[in-house]
């Protein structure tokens, strides 16, 4: 069934995108095949489970059951819920397929890609866990936040995101672009653009154009997103034409971040934007044993999107 398909269902059931749930269908073959393939790859077809978010319409579900061993489709819309039932009806009754109506900014990931009734070959557990999403641009950072807590228990997330964010994910330092969500994001993640999508790619068609982003969970994580890393950095951005030692003078005594500083091979005379995350990670470890009360003098806001 192509998107149109699917949409055509949307419609004849009497249904409209909700403008409060922020729902953008996406009815380009092209771009969904494209999605499907960046979560599961030709050498692991068969071999995945995929948790998507924010189901929809089925257009995407119904290309990741195709190559996948099991998708578990959330989606939060009670009045979707029983269209994607129906329209997937027998995907569902070869087991390749479960609709979940949940929200999914509190899911718990880890307890869904466990779930020992999954069919097919491998075991459950040697399945590759993908995560993907057309993100509804107004929770993109609480969604993006729920990956980053979760980056162990996946091997692949693949979201469909605001170019601009897409941007932001993947800034180098010293970029325009880079930013406390940079950082936060590849401490945990890889990050590449896996294509650009147009606004008429979707019905209703957004103001702006999106992009897909593949996150690919570094092993060991390139930094451990304690209380001080996080206050760390941003404090960092908070100001971005400060320098680090004025960004930073509320988090230790000026002794201590000379100190810090110098252990984590940092002056104190850069700006925030110039570090790489490595560069941050050293830097909360230094602070951490010069200053233990550090997390105290953390933002309130602790958003990964920030």
């Amino acid at each position: 069934m192509r998107a149109a398909e699917h949409l055509a269902l949307l419609r004849t059931a009497g249904l409209q995108p909700k403008k409060s749930f922020g729902q953008n269908f996406l009815v380009s073959d092209a771009a969904i095949a494209k999605i499907a393939e960046a979560c599961v790859p030709h050498d692991e077809i068969g071999l995945s489970h995929v948790v998507e978010l924010g189901a929809g319409a089925g257009a995407l579900t119904a290309a990741l059951t195709e190559r996948a061993a099991h998708v578990s489709a959330v989606e939060r819309d009670r009045d979707l819920v029983p269209l994607l039932e129906g329209a997937l009806e027998a995907t569902i009754g070869l087991g390749k397929l479960s609709v979940i109506e949940a929200d999914a900014q509190s899911l718990d990931l880890a307890s869904l890609f466990a779930r020992p009734e999954l069919p097919g070959s491998p075991a459950p557990q040697a399945f590759r866990r993908v995560l993907a999403g057309n993100l509804p641009y107004q929770i993109t950072g609480q969604l993006l936040r729920l990956a980053v807590g979760h980056a162990e228990h996946v091997d692949r997330v693949v979201f469909m995101v605001q170019e601009e964010v897409a941007d932001r994910l993947v800034a180098r330092p010293s970029t325009k672009a880079y930013g406390a969500l940079s950082v936060f994001v590849q401490a945990a993640f890889a990050v590449r653009i896996v294509l650009n999508v147009p606004p008429g790619a979707f019905v209703p068609s957004p103001r702006v154009s999106s992009a897909v982003v593949a996150l690919v969970p570094h092993r060991p994580p390139l930094a451990v997103e304690t209380e001080t890393f996080r206050a760390v950095v941003k404090a960092a951005f908070g100001a971005r034409r400060k320098t680090l030692r004025n960004a930073w003078r509320a988090l230790a005594e000026s002794s201590s971040l000379e100190d810090a500083a110098a252990s984590a091979g940092i002056s104190l005379d850069a700006r925030g934007e110039t570090l790489d995350v490595l560069a941050f990670a050293r830097f909360a470890r230094a602070i951490e044993g010069q200053a233990p009360t550090v997390a105290a003098a953390a933002t309130p806001d602790r958003s990964t999107a920030g």
